[in-house]
């Protein structure tokens, strides 16, 4: 009976195994995952801003709470949510840039108007107000590559979405080559937290 007891349980623990897998991977990708798109979405228009910042909080809690309230890895939670706020932050404007210039469509523009202004809080944001060559005008702001670098009457770049739903992309040439060193770091802090997620899961904790 005794050694009944002990392959019993060893026949559950190989079991269990399977699913502690797939249910570590599911984690490991979902959150990750669910930052990056939260992040891209905030670069959207139209309050599209607030939905991909909750996105991204809602997975900052969620991964915290599964490695360390449910799987009882204090360390790995903290590392996690730090983490996923930080890749919501890099993958929104780097994913913007990368699918904007690589994907849009070029046109020549030049800068009306360019300035910065201060908000209640005491931000400063920057604009450039940009008439292309078709006469289409348009307002673009820090999400969209103006940190104050253009003055009034430069000749400038518009890289345009395709699908209409991002505003245009400025830059001082038509050069599609994107940012290797932001893109370095949004798919470091993705393989960060995945990595994180994924061994906190097949460590976890049984709970006292």
């Amino acid at each position: 009976m005794q050694t009944f007891g002990i392959s019993g349980s060893a026949e559950t623990a190989v079991a269990e195994k399977p699913r502690r897998t797939a249910n570590t991977l599911f984690w490991a990708v979902l959150i990750p995952t669910a930052a990056t798109v939260g992040g891209f979405v905030s670069q959207y228009p139209y309050g599209m801003l607030w939905v991909g910042v909750l996105i991204v909080l809602a997975a900052a809690a969620t991964g915290p709470i599964v490695a360390g309230s449910v799987w009882n890895r204090a360390g790995a939670a903290t590392l996690v949510g730090f983490a996923v706020l930080a890749l919501g932050l890099f993958a929104g404007s780097n994913l913007n840039e990368t699918y904007m210039k690589q994907l849009g469509e070029r046109a020549g523009a030049v800068v009306v108007e360019a300035g910065e202004r201060v908000n209640a809080k005491g931000d400063v944001r920057h604009f450039c107000r940009v008439v292309d060559d078709s006469g289409s005008r348009a307002e673009l702001g820090d999400i969209q590559n103006c940190h104050g670098q253009f003055a009034t009457g430069r000749r400038v770049v518009l890289f345009k979405d395709r699908l209409a739903g991002l505003d245009p992309w400025i830059e001082a040439t038509d050069d599609r080559a994107v940012d290797p060193v932001g893109l370095g770091i949004t798919g470091g802090l993705y393989a960060l937290t995945a990595a994180t997620l994924f061994h906190a899961g097949h460590r976890r904790r049984q709970a006292r």
